[in-house]
């Protein structure tokens, strides 16, 4: 009997694959995020990263995680299928977060960097097709099938900030990085034994990839591709100025062909929406350079000026990564709920508003937080007897309050975004303009490691290259001063209020992007 035919069936009314594709992509979700929130304080605690350099490579690093997902798409769509697509990406995330235990090489560890941010090109976008692929057209089991899946992604990104973070800030990095590595490798043994129960699915387009070019068979020269990227992210990830060369690049090409597309080749209403949807693009790239803050400057901040005793523990900075995945584990069906419930009263916000909303959000979310860090300063003695002004810590509560308001912001404009580039744009170039929206989402990350620079004053710095000059490291044994404090301060004023601007301009451009987009709600 076709081994499709026999395992077919439904776990809980959904295809048993969903749940492959579940537990598969919550590993995946528990190595990244796990590693992810560690990274910043690895580089600075460890191989001794200042001068903002720490915040430049973290987001070159997030930059290429999103860029690559698009090679890594394009090679199974054509020729290798999601089932090898994503078999191959986690061997490559298996090894990559395996050799991050490797404590005493530098170029190990950006090898390390490279292979996951390859392993993610290959999964990540091939795990989510495959979840489509099990649903008929038309199936009403589609959108909750997706919701569940949803589920896993956060379910494994809280518990990895928990986990992964504990460890690493209590035992030791390779500790930390080692369970994010055991996390992928469970997903692996997950995907390769519940691929029966993928009907098929997952299979590669047609029998192309067994071709041969040079006598090798298409399928080992996709592989081949994917060590090649593993070598250029690797050279990439060393020169991030490239990285963001090839950003700037890669996002005027794409602003041009929008542009030439919307005016040469679409209808009157086909040009209006694509103009409309690639304006929303354009804001959802300032959303994601200030949101994504979170593992880098917030995450700093998190470990040197916020109270975080509970009882006599203090809790490791990298476990409140974990607070954007839970709040939106718990805000999510609200929204979800929200939306359906002004939308049968005629009230509900428009694209535009949702996405303004979420750029409100984000920069009100800043400004709780400087609100929070307005304590008085502290006076005390060094050990020479100068005196020293130190930073008040900001009471815990407040970065409760910033990932509140900022995971609400996330959700008002990240899902929205992805249904309205759906809706939006011609068909027959809908991957193109979905492209765009994570060519944006990739810039802005790498816009945010330069945001995050912004938080050391220039004064701060000269404190870290006298303490670098006394042999010291430069990080780990500065006290945390008001000079460093005011640094957050005037960084995070400046961005809040700039959202805020933001949104406000979006807000007032909202009546003729509706317009525009010609009754699509």
């Amino acid at each position: 009997m076709n081994q499709a035919l026999q395992n077919t069936g439904t776990f809980l009314g959904h295809p048993k694959g969903l749940f492959i594709c579940f537990f598969t992509e919550m590993w995946e979700r528990f190595s990244y995020y796990g590693m992810r929130a560690l990274l910043i304080f690895y580089l600075v605690q460890h191989w001794g990263f200042s001068d903002g350099d720490e915040y430049i490579l973290y987001g070159a690093y997030t930059t290429l995680v999103y860029m690559m997902p698009v090679i890594g798409g394009v090679l199974a769509d054509r020729y290798l299928g999601s089932r090898k697509a994503v078999t191959f990406g986690a061997v490559l995330l298996v090894l990559g977060h395996t050799l991050m235990t490797v404590e005493n090489n530098v170029q190990i560890f950006y090898l390390s960097l490279a292979l996951i941010i390859s392993g993610v090109g290959f999964l990540k976008p091939n795990i989510s097709t495959m979840v489509g692929a099990l649903y008929p057209d038309g199936d009403p089991r589609r959108d909750s099938g997706f919701t569940i899946f949803y589920m896993g992604i956060n379910i494994g990104a809280a518990s990895a900030s928990i986990v992964c973070g504990y460890l690493g800030q209590t035992y030791g990095w390779a500790y930390g990085f080692g369970a994010a590595g055991v996390g992928m490798l469970f997903g692996l043994i997950v995907f390769i034994w519940g691929q029966k129960y993928l009907d098929g699915h997952a299979e590669p387009p047609s029998d192309e990839y067994k071709e041969k070019y040079f006598g090798i068979s298409k399928e080992i020269w996709c592989y081949v591709s994917g060590v090649a990227m593993v070598f250029v992210c690797w050279i990439l990830i060393q020169y991030t100025s490239v990285v963001g060369g090839l950003v700037a690049a890669l996002g005027s090409i794409s602003i041009l062909f929008w542009i030439y597309y919307s005016l040469k080749k679409c209808e009157p209403v086909e040009r209006d929406r694509l103009l409309s949807v690639g304006v929303l693009v354009m804001f959802s790239l300032i959303f994601w350079a200030l949101f994504e803050q979170a593992g880098s400057s917030l995450n700093i901040l998190t470990d040197r000026g916020v109270d975080r005793n509970f009882f006599g523990w203090d809790v490791p900075a990298s476990m409140f990564q974990s607070l954007n995945a839970i709040f939106i584990f718990t805000l999510a069906p609200f929204f979800a709920y929200l939306w359906l419930f002004l939308g049968k009263r005629n009230i509900e916000p428009s694209i535009p508003i949702k996405f303004a909303m979420g750029l409100f959000f984000v920069g009100l979310g800043f400004l709780f937080l400087v609100f929070g860090m307005s304590s008085e300063p502290i006076s005390s003695m060094d050990d020479s007897g100068n005196e020293l002004v130190l930073g008040a810590k900001t009471a815990v509560v407040w970065i409760f309050v910033i990932y509140l308001v900022h995971t609400i912001g996330e959700l008002c404009l990240s899902p929205v975004g992805l249904s309205s580039v759906t809706k939006l744009s011609p068909q027959r170039i809908v991957g193109v303009m979905m492209g765009m929206w994570f060519l944006a989402s990739a810039a802005g990350n790498f816009l945010a490691g330069i945001v995050a620079t912004s938080t050391s004053s220039e004064e701060y710095r000269k404190l870290q290259k006298e303490f670098k000059e006394l042999g010291q490291e430069g990080y780990a044994n500065i006290p945390y001063t008001e000079i460093e404090k005011i640094g957050f301060v005037d960084a995070y004023t400046a961005v809040g209020w700039g959202a805020i601007g933001f949104s406000i301009l979006l807000m007032l451009l909202s009546p003729l992007l509706v317009k525009m987009m010609h009754g699509i709600k």
